[in-house]
């Protein structure tokens, strides 16, 4: 009996120390696992990939972009700014317990297990909306046992430090909905051309069927399969109790508009201007591409993103999505150099070369001022210049070549003045004047204003058959608005790490003068005609509520217009890229923008007159010949002059007498009038511009 006994006690003896030790190692998991949590709560999440980009900034300090690898369209907005539909239809297809578990689910993920130790892979999953998040912030997509390991350690994590709302908020602007597209609200934008705020039911349930596999349930490019989706989880909503089974058929039967693929834009504001600033920022600054993908760079800007908005709407409303023509826009402000607007093309998802910086584009007539400037500098020619718009043979290279332009339609006027060539785009008139002060001397002028490209100095310059990029004519044209200071264009103004440390600060450059500021005002009221009655620009100049001046210009194959007002400096290209000729209603879209663009960017700021410097004369002409308007003249214009450079001979009749003092005295008289009614002109064109 004893036996029997202390085996007993033996036994039980051993499964006391058996429980005790069972105890204890419970215990001391629960320390163990309590001590880990509390790690995983007190240790930071790293940096999300989005968070390690560089951002791009204007000049306000608001974010324009970032740079990413993957080149991301992401806009991220607030859960309330989100579908209930659109939540619920996710929840319902990807996690229908997600406000109910921590992060995982256990009998999910024991299932996945065997499944995976069956087959001794990483074939099964069960992840939940937070695990996926995890993944998609901090890790790759490989299948091994340590990214899971890491995926379990960052879901605990984000359930600890995030509410449930933010986890889901993140996810719906982290996923990515295909073509491009991270983030419910650019998958809206993109898809349907509305905001994740406005979807319907059955908008919703198409677009929560897409990031299970982003390329085959895209609605682009397999329809079917996106409509076979789209029933799963308007099932999976009824099975929620979301919607009823009706509601569910009503959904699935709808018939959605889809945004026409050649429509589809970028979601991110001025693409353009970001590749711009990626390639001065590597070429020039000598920023790594891993920097400004990973970096945490802060890149601040010149652009104004409301004056980048007024640009981007005029293209939008500008130009035809469905046609190949291709257009650009920038502005520059004449002021600081700053560039202020970038428009490199129609939609940059379809077309990336940025037509800006294209420097493979004629000018046409854009160019003339640049060599009317050039000869009003030098004296040799004022606002009265009189050349015969004719048919003309032009003899040059000591006679050995010959060259005949033509006017637009063969229209020639006869006895004109610049004024009269400016805004009619006479050609006659121009050749003239390039033959007269050789066209070296408009290649140094286009030099001196910045102009980099090759120009040849042949009489068709004058013409503008040498290739400029738009950059270019409009840096050259913002120092003609600036009154003959030139300072170069500038896109960058500061560079900081992530720490906030100063990489790089733009230096501080000083307005050079390259040309006399009588000269730069002179030509710039000669300018004004291109939008008055007669102008090449006269049909959009009732859009046109300021003082504005510009040149248009039309090749075969590309049409300009470039202009300026005292703030902004803009040149607007239309054309092809592969170099086909442009018909007539292509060539009349350049203006348009111009106008609608100019107007919207200024929108906020009253219209301000360009700024009278020393050094210029107004007068009273004759316009039919150029001389001072005498008693007997028929007509008489007002025009201004570099001081020295006005006419000195009279306009009389043939029964005037030549010699009379009173009409000396008459025309100093009249001239001094003139000024005043320049004047009071001024005046009466501001009230026109500011009341109207």
């Amino acid at each position: 009996m004893t036996q029997p006994r202390q085996q007993t006690r033996k036994r039980g003896f051993r499964i006391r120390k058996i429980i005790k030790s069972l105890t204890l190692l419970a215990i001391l998991g629960l320390i163990a696992m309590a001590a880990g949590l509390v790690y995983l709560y007190a240790t930071s999440l790293p940096l999300a990939d989005s968070d390690r980009n560089s951002r791009l900034l204007d000049s306000q300090g608001e974010v324009i972009a970032t740079f990413s690898a993957g080149g991301k369209d992401s806009v991220p907005v607030q859960l309330g700014d989100i579908s209930p539909d659109l939540v619920h239809a996710t929840l319902a297809v990807e996690d229908r317990k997600f406000y109910d578990h921590v992060g995982f689910d256990i009998r999910g993920m024991g299932r996945a297990v065997l499944v995976n130790l069956e087959h001794m892979q990483m074939s099964q999953g069960a992840s939940t909306l937070t695990q996926q998040l995890a993944r998609n912030l901090y890790l790759s997509h490989e299948k091994t046992w340590t990214r899971k390991a890491k995926e379990a350690m960052y879901t605990a994590q984000l359930e600890m430090k995030y509410s449930k709302d933010e986890i889901l908020q993140m996810y719906l602007n982290e996923i990515y909905y295909g073509h491009g597209a991270y983030g419910i609200e650019a998958a809206s934008r993109m898809y349907f051309g509305k905001s994740a705020k406005q979807l319907t039911l059955a908008e919703s349930a198409m677009l929560a069927g897409i990031p299970k596999g982003p390329t085959y349930y895209s609605p682009y490019n397999h329809m079917k399969n996106a409509k076979d989706r789209q029933k799963v989880v308007l099932n999976a909503m009824v099975e929620t109790g979301k919607i009823t089974q009706a509601e569910a058929d009503k959904a699935y039967g709808e018939m959605l508009s889809f945004k026409p693929e050649s429509e589809r834009k970028t979601v991110e504001s001025a693409p353009y201007f970001r590749d711009y600033i990626r390639n001065l920022a590597i070429k020039e600054l000598g920023i790594s591409e891993a920097m400004l993908d990973h970096g945490g760079l802060n890149i601040y800007t010149t652009l104004d993103l409301r004056v980048q908005k007024a640009a981007e709407d005029a293209v939008a409303n500008g130009m035809d999505a469905k046609s190949e023509l291709e257009t650009a826009l920038v502005s520059i402000d004449p002021r600081t150099g700053y560039i202020k607007a970038m428009v490199g093309g129609k939609n940059y998802r379809t077309n990336q070369i940025n037509h800006v910086l294209a420097t493979t584009r004629q000018p046409g007539s854009a160019f003339k001022p640049i060599m009317y400037l050039a000869a009003l500098e030098s004296k040799q020619l004022t606002s009265a210049s009189m050349f015969k718009s004719e048919p003309t043979l032009f003899h040059y290279d000591n006679d050995r070549k010959t060259y005949k332009p033509g006017n637009f339609g063969d229209k020639y006027l006869g006895e004109i003045d610049l004024r009269q060539a400016i805004a009619a785009s006479d050609n006659i008139y121009a050749v003239n004047t390039i033959m007269q002060i050789g066209p070296e001397q408009v290649v140094d002028m286009a030099q001196s204003l910045g102009i980099t490209s090759n120009l040849s100095p042949v009489p068709s310059l004058a013409l503008g058959t040498s290739p400029v990029s738009p950059l270019e004519m409009a840096s050259a044209f913002s120092v003609i608005a600036a009154g003959g200071k030139r300072t170069p264009p500038v896109a960058i103004l500061q560079v900081t790490d992530a720490a906030g440390r100063i990489l790089y600060e733009a230096p501080q450059t000083q307005a050079e003068t390259v040309v006399e500021p009588a000269a730069a005002y002179v030509l710039t009221r000669l300018m004004e005609s291109v939008f008055e009655n007669g102008g090449t620009g006269n049909r959009v100049s009732a859009a046109i509520k300021r003082p504005v001046a510009g040149k248009t210009g039309t090749t075969n194959t590309d049409a300009w217009l470039v202009g300026f007002t005292p703030e902004l400096s803009t040149a607007v290209w239309v054309g092809y890229d592969q170099g086909k000729a442009i018909s007539t209603s292509d060539g009349r879209r350049a203006a348009p923008m111009f106008a609608q663009f100019t107007e919207k960017a200024l929108a906020s700021v009253p219209p301000k007159i360009f700024t009278v410097p020393d050094n210029v004369v107004s007068v009273y002409i004759d316009p039919e010949s150029g001389k001072l308007a005498g008693n007997g003249c028929a007509e008489k214009r007002l025009e201004v002059f570099i001081d020295g450079t006005e006419p000195t001979e009279v306009c009389r009749s043939a029964s005037d007498d030549s010699g009379s003092e009173k009409d000396k005295d008459s025309l100093e008289v009249q001239n001094q009038q003139g000024i005043q009614e320049e004047k009071h002109s001024w005046w009466k064109d501001f009230k026109r511009w500011w009341v109207e």
